[in-house]
């Protein structure tokens, strides 16, 4: 049977999309924040794949049809960007200035845990893109000789806790203007984040979408200089 089901082209596909799915009702059932459909889909397939001995490598090889679509779904951020873009023209300049602190805060907290925990430079490299989208953060972390699979992981739990603590963390520091919510989550927390704005509102989304490319680009180039330089 695990023959079986190594040999198809699509049972990596079908697990990622049903574990999704399972994750989703769950999320709808219980209505709570911390039931993240992607961290239960996560948590499903480890348990699938530890279960049958399906080794990471086959399920990852039947899965791949999934990894096409970042690119294009990241782009379709664009769509409330464009329904909101005058918001986005009224506040230019406190968007720009928002997002260029959350990117200087995401690399000055890296730069940091790698003084204190004594990170070797692939190591620091590894988690430099931590806060922005995958799509572009697998590219920062080879291109510096970092570890590009740790990189996936640490990109998607810092989107999952930014989905999960978002309204908190929000109503913690008194985040109330909508503009304001919407440059936090997409500065760190990137997609997976943005889903978790979109649902707070129509704002939140296109400034969180807008803070996903402004931020992945000043991450790119200030990732570069610091890789280089550190």
């Amino acid at each position: 049977m695990k023959e079986l089901i190594v040999s198809s082209s699509y049972f990596g596909l079908v697990l990622s999309v049903a574990a999704y799915m399972l994750g989703e009702l769950i999320r709808k059932k219980t209505g709570k924040d911390l039931a993240n459909p992607l961290l239960i889909a996560i948590l499903v397939t480890m348990a699938a794949l530890k279960l049958t001995g399906i080794e990471y490598a086959d399920y990852k090889s039947s899965a791949g049809t999934l990894s096409w679509l970042l690119t294009p779904a990241t782009v379709c951020l664009a769509i409330p960007l464009h329904e909101k873009l005058l918001v986005l023209k009224a506040h230019g300049k406190a968007i720009l200035a928002g997002i260029a602190s959350g990117v200087a805060a995401s690399l000055g907290c890296v730069r940091l845990f790698a003084v204190l925990f004594g990170f070797s430079h692939a190591e620091y490299v590894t988690f430099l893109p931590k806060s922005i989208t995958t799509a572009i953060g697998m590219g920062i972390s080879e291109e510096l000789g970092g570890n590009v699979t740790v990189t996936i992981a640490v990109i998607i739990i810092s989107g999952i806790l930014g989905n999960i603590f978002a309204i908190p963390a929000c109503r913690l520091f008194g985040i109330t203007d909508p503009v304001a919510q919407g440059v936090a989550i997409g500065s760190c927390s990137h997609a997976i984040g943005t889903s978790k704005a979109m649902e707070m509102g129509e704002i939140q989304g296109a400034v969180s979408g807008l803070a996903i490319a402004v931020a992945g680009l000043l991450t790119v180039i200030a990732a570069t200089l610091c890789g280089m330089l550190i």
